[in-house]
């Protein structure tokens, strides 16, 4: 299971191949801070499809989370700041063993800086989709190309060598 914040839903669901995210997560909880941010159309209808399906569930604003969700924000400070929709979602992912799906800087870079949670860019979702053979090597440019979101060249080029 997976908790998506606003950037990741965003650019995914301008993705042609989006319903491919539960094929590699079964469940996709999305909080409802992050649902209050969303106003684009497209997503909001891809959401709304995710909810009727039961792919996607709706999760509650949880105290236990929205603590330890401003104790990321304020040791964020340090290094990129987290906002509170990204940093709860890190906090339920590392409360619960899930995955944080975020293509916000500062919540890639807190895996690594200021908390036991793994967080995964649309990036890493298309290398898992590659690995389990349910998408080609060229898809990582077709992603690119249809959600004009521009992955680094460190990334494109571990792609290409692998």
């Amino acid at each position: 299971m997976a908790i998506a914040d606003t950037s990741f839903l965003v650019d995914w669901a301008r993705y042609s191949k989006r319903d491919l995210l539960f094929r590699v997560f079964d469940v996709v909880w999305i909080p409802e801070a992050v649902l209050g941010e969303v106003r684009s159309e497209p997503t909001l209808t891809w959401i709304s499809e995710g909810l009727a399906s039961g792919s996607m569930s709706l999760m509650p604003e949880l105290p236990e989370y929205r603590e330890e969700a401003f104790r990321l924000m304020e040791a964020s400070r340090r290094y990129k700041r987290l906002d509170y929709p990204e940093a709860y979602c890190i906090a339920v992912a590392a409360a619960r063993g899930l995955i944080a799906l975020s293509e916000n800087g500062a919540a890639y870079m807190a895996q690594y800086t200021i908390v036991n949670a793994r967080v995964w860019r649309a990036f890493e979702v298309l290398w898992e989709l590659r690995r389990r053979g349910l998408i080609g090597s060229d898809e990582v440019y077709i992603y690119q190309d249809e959600t004009r979101h521009k992955f680094p060249r460190v990334d494109l080029e571990r792609w290409r060598t692998s």
